[in-house]
């Protein structure tokens, strides 16, 4: 008996589909190869043409005296150091910081700003307030503390930037303060 049309487009469906699964194993099995082979090829070597330039390659040319060439962590971030609060408030003012002084480091259009300072004027918190835009002062500090933003509010040694109740009150009273 003949195939009919339907038959021959499953068959070939069959047939295609397991060529599918295959080719996927294929290039699976090439990528995990190519993974472990990967760390090997990642070398830089540093070699001199006969004219004396300087060359950086990816391998060895033949006959050459390159060198591998250590580059160290590729693609990473490291993180602004830890500033010393007290030693960079200190600087400016000339005074050791108080361990319950409060300064708010802010701007007059700056939203938040004006919703923290209300929180403490109405807790009763003294606080004193630097323009980071308008004062000289305020525009020096704000750069020796790498800010990024505002506020920036200082509790002693401690620092928050942006604005929490919870969090501006867990560092008063970590700082003495009764609220």
């Amino acid at each position: 008996m003949p195939a009919t049309a339907l038959q021959c487009v499953n068959l070939n469906i069959f047939v295609y589909a397991g060529g599918m699964k295959t080719l996927l194993r294929t290039g699976l099995i090439g990528f995990v190869i190519l993974l472990g082979i990967t760390p090997v090829m990642a070398e830089i070597y540093k070699w001199t043409d006969e004219y004396g330039r300087i060359h950086f390659t990816d391998s060895p040319p033949e006959g050459s005296n390159s060198k591998p060439v250590d580059i160290g962590p590729i693609n990473t971030y490291d993180a602004p150091s830890k500033i010393l609060i007290d030693e960079t408030l200190s600087r400016s003012t000339g005074l050791p910081v108080n361990k319950d002084k409060v300064i708010v480091y802010s701007t007059t259009w700056c939203g938040v700003c004006t919703t923290a300072k209300r929180w403490l004027r109405a807790n009763k918190i003294n606080f004193r307030e630097y323009d980071v835009e308008k004062s000289s002062k305020g525009k020096r500090d704000y750069k020796r503390l790498k800010g990024r933003g505002v506020p920036i509010i200082m509790v002693g040694k401690q620092r928050m930037n942006g604005f929490s109740t919870s969090r501006m009150t867990q560092m008063l009273r970590n700082a003495g303060h009764k609220i």
